[in-house]
């Protein structure tokens, strides 16, 4: 089990959301590919990625090219096993051009509260590196906070 389970309700479905920020925030592929099941099935950006294994390999390739990663989801809507999500990240490349990225994800869970499905369109904006307004995991006093629009 993977609580919160659906069906979901609006403190559960913030809850899902608010584990899956905390995860992914700490650039760990294996801790993240462990929310999806074996079979899970993605669409990330032009990328379609099929099984936790290749969820984990496709998660090692992001976080060595998107360095100092940190992430903002914020709750959009949500029915029996589906979530929305719209997002927010910021990270630099090795060059060191720090880049905001914004995207909308699309979540499907099976009845144990993994992640079938995961559809996610990102845009990407090159931003000054004082122009950051994410730095590191959410503290517990922004929790809950919604996203900027820009």
């Amino acid at each position: 089990m993977r609580p919160p389970v659906p069906p979901f309700d609006e403190a559960a479905a913030r809850q899902k959301v608010q584990a899956a920020e905390d995860a992914w925030n700490t650039c760990d592929p294996e801790r993240v590919a462990g929310a999806y099941t074996e079979d899970s099935r993605w669409r990330n950006r032009d990328e379609f990625v099929d099984g936790r294994a290749a969820i984990t390999e496709f998660l090692r390739r992001k976080w060595a090219r998107e360095l100092d990663y940190a992430l903002r989801k914020d709750l959009w809507a949500f029915t029996d096993d589906r979530i929305a999500v719209r997002f927010q990240y910021e990270c630099r490349d090795a060059a060191g051009q720090w880049w905001r990225s914004y995207g909308n994800e699309q979540w499907e869970f099976d009845e144990q509260g993994y992640m079938r499905r995961r559809e996610a369109s990102i845009n990407d904006m090159p931003i000054a590196e004082t122009d950051r307004r994410i730095f590191g995991p959410r503290p517990e006093s922004e929790r809950g906070a919604p996203l900027p629009l820009a």
